[in-house]
């Protein structure tokens, strides 16, 4: 029983730490990479679709990237996709090859990349915490139910804690580095 509840919260927790490398992905550093236009959708014939679906994405040089559209009249679509995204990009289109620049990060909108990463970093934790108080709630119950003895739901209790403070310093990590990474030049 312990056991199951435990395992429950790793898989929940290592979940929550997945789903924030996944939005930190989305936050541009000062560097071009292909994660960037993960969330960009493209209306292709009536339907929703995933811009790396309807074309080939690569990176020109550290502040380039370029879409290579797989259908001619997809280009516009494409183009227009990316420009009302929230991304703040401007794309250059030459034929069937759309170039995407990537202005440099100015101080002021580093800082505010900081802010929007600490605040993801924060809600990432919240739900930590969250499985935590769970993971304790079930574990008081079988205790109350008498399943298993106080001494048993004490130290399943530390378990759940260790396993939370261990998922939170992998999230501060995580944090740190891309910290470091919005602050280079």
């Amino acid at each position: 029983m312990i056991n199951e509840i435990q395992s429950d919260a790793r898989t929940r927790m290592g979940k929550s730490i997945d789903s924030l490398k996944q939005d930190l992905m989305k936050v541009r550093t000062g560097r071009a990479h292909t994660s960037l236009l993960d969330s960009i959708s493209v209306d292709y014939y009536g339907n929703p679709t995933p811009l790396n679906q309807v074309a080939n994405i690569s990176v020109l040089d550290a502040r380039t990237l370029s879409v290579q559209v797989w259908e001619k009249q997809m280009t516009p679509v494409v183009e227009k996709a990316i420009l009302i995204s929230d991304l703040g990009l401007n794309p250059a289109t030459s034929g069937e090859l759309i170039r995407i620049p990537l202005p440099p990060l100015t101080e002021e909108t580093r800082k505010n990349l900081i802010k929007v990463v600490r605040g993801e970093g924060e809600s990432a934790k919240v739900a930590i915490r969250n499985i935590r108080r769970d993971a304790n709630g079930s574990l008081k119950e079988l205790e109350k139910n008498k399943e298993i003895s106080e001494d048993d739901e004490r130290s399943g209790q530390e378990a759940i804690q260790k396993l939370t403070d261990s998922h939170v310093k992998e999230l501060d990590q995580l944090l740190a580095v891309k910290e470091k990474d919005l602050m280079e030049i």
